[in-house]
């Protein structure tokens, strides 16, 4: 059989890179396109929901050719000590305090462990499956590093001692919650092929 098309949508760049070298490494009989498309931010109490939700929406403003994967994943940065805070409003979170503001929310916060989790939608012959990838880590006391994008500054996986921004794209891929959603999502897909 030829190559799947898999239409990855998102208009962040630095997603779409990290999204990638995955596929160039575990994929290549499956050919990545990028639709780059900026889409609303839903807002819901999971992150499952608003991938889906945003899925859905997007889908029904494209022509979705039949036979072809089409995916967008949505992450979040879960902080034990804030209740799971700011969690699937994250996205918002960031416009709004930056990573900043976080460090000031923990400043008097002993307990500084978080999770990042992400969720893949994909959309193929009219179902729409989910796919959940998560790692556990710390904040740092303050902002490093000037690689990556949103709270990737102040996130330190477990078993590492930088944070996300400080990684290269390549480091960064080895802890991190995307990779493993759309790994599973891509071995969902090379099994039915």
């Amino acid at each position: 059989m030829g190559s799947k098309t898999v239409r990855f949508i998102t208009s962040n760049k630095h997603k779409f890179e990290e999204i990638k070298a995955l596929f160039e490494k575990k994929a290549s009989n499956l050919e990545l396109s990028w639709v780059k498309l900026k889409y609303p931010e839903l807002q819901g109490n999971s992150l499952a929901e608003i991938a889906i939700g945003s899925l859905g929406t997007v889908l029904s403003a494209l022509s979705i050719n039949r036979g072809e994967y089409y995916f967008l994943e949505d992450a979040g940065l879960f902080i034990n000590s804030l209740n799971g805070f700011p969690g699937p409003y994250s996205s918002y979170v960031f416009e709004t305090l930056g990573w900043s503001g976080i460090l000031s929310l923990l400043r008097d916060k002993k307990d500084r462990t978080a999770q990042f989790r992400s969720v893949c939608a994909v959309y193929y012959n009219g179902e729409i499956r989910t796919f959940t990838g998560s790692i556990k880590g710390s904040i740092s006391p303050q902002g490093r590093g000037e690689q990556g994008f949103g709270f990737d500054p102040i996130f330190v996986p477990e078993g590492g001692d930088k944070t996300f921004a400080e990684m290269s794209l390549e480091e960064k891929n080895k802890f991190s919650h995307r990779i493993k959603s759309v790994s599973l999502m891509i071995d969902w897909i090379l099994k039915a092929l």
